[in-house]
């Protein structure tokens, strides 16, 4: 089931921060084959690991709004054999098209959803989620939505995984993993927002009858497990209260193409809580 169909070019970045906007959210970027050009290009989530750091090719979509500097947005990344998404933004558009669509096996026929919905209930829970609605059985529900860029062989400390020898490992056989991303202190959580979700979303599940939902998008295909990241300690803990305590977890994985088109994979990627999880 195709998901989503973007307008992209191909492009090889030449430096982030760009030279000329210096903002890590901007980047410059070689577009064309016999006519090069350099052109500006909004990377959100920063370069998202390395992936959309320079030598990086990337796809990018068209940028049409008014007054903006950056003429496209970076969308997807290329590395070795995979096209892996890493714009946000995208992963709702898909988690969106999933639910129209009907993809979604614990969410069908819902009866009525809404984007980015305000909750706040004093003392415990004041943010915007993703995707409220109401399921096929009358019942509530909030999701929250989380891009998943990286996978490895095994997720650990990168010291220890130089250490690692994986050349007869299958390549389709890598663990997707969250949070991961720049942290100043290596004890921090990597992302205090979405550490806040998944334990609003705890709280919310265990004091209400709502249905709550988080739902991680691998927009790769190299991958058949996945894990709340080793290397954040503070999230993964949460995580497996939350998993505990009832909160649903949907595994979205997403094949891109390369003229742009998104298909629905699964969305029951197994979920492992053992540091080494390689079979």
């Amino acid at each position: 089931m195709m998901l989503l169909k973007l307008d992209l070019i191909e492009g090889y970045v030449v430096k982030r921060p760009s030279r000329h906007v210096k903002t890590p959210y901007v980047a410059d970027v070689l577009v064309g084959v016999n006519d090069q050009k350099e052109i500006l290009a909004h990377s959100p989530s920063l370069g998202c690991c390395g992936l959309a750091d320079a030598f990086a090719v990337v796809l990018m979509e068209a940028n049409n709004k008014a007054g903006n500097k950056c003429s496209h947005t970076i969308c997807l990344s290329i590395r070795d054999t995979q096209i892996i998404g890493i714009n946000p933004k995208l992963a709702e558009q898909l988690v969106e098209s999933a639910l129209v669509k009907n993809c979604l096996s614990s969410l069908r026929n819902v009866k009525a959803y809404a984007r980015e919905t305000v909750i706040r209930v004093e003392g415990h829970v004041d943010s915007r989620f993703d995707f409220t609605g109401i399921d096929e059985q009358g019942r509530t529900f909030i999701m929250e939505v989380k891009v998943v860029p990286l996978a490895e062989y095994e997720d650990m400390p990168a010291k220890e995984r130089t250490k690692m020898d994986f050349s007869g490992r299958d390549p389709s056989t890598k663990v997707a993993y969250f949070p991961e991303g720049y942290r100043k202190k290596a004890g921090d959580t990597v992302s205090p927002r979405a550490l806040k979700h998944i334990r609003e979303l705890t709280w919310i599940k265990r004091e209400t009858t709502v249905r709550t939902i988080m739902c991680y998008v691998i927009q790769r295909t190299d991958v058949n497990r996945f894990q709340p990241s080793v290397n954040d300690p503070e999230y993964r803990a949460a995580f497996y209260e939350a998993q505990a305590a009832g909160v649903e977890v949907i595994t979205l994985v997403v094949q891109w193409t390369r003229d742009g088109a998104a298909y629905f994979v699964r969305d029951d990627l197994p979920i492992v809580d053992n540091i080494y999880s390689y079979k």
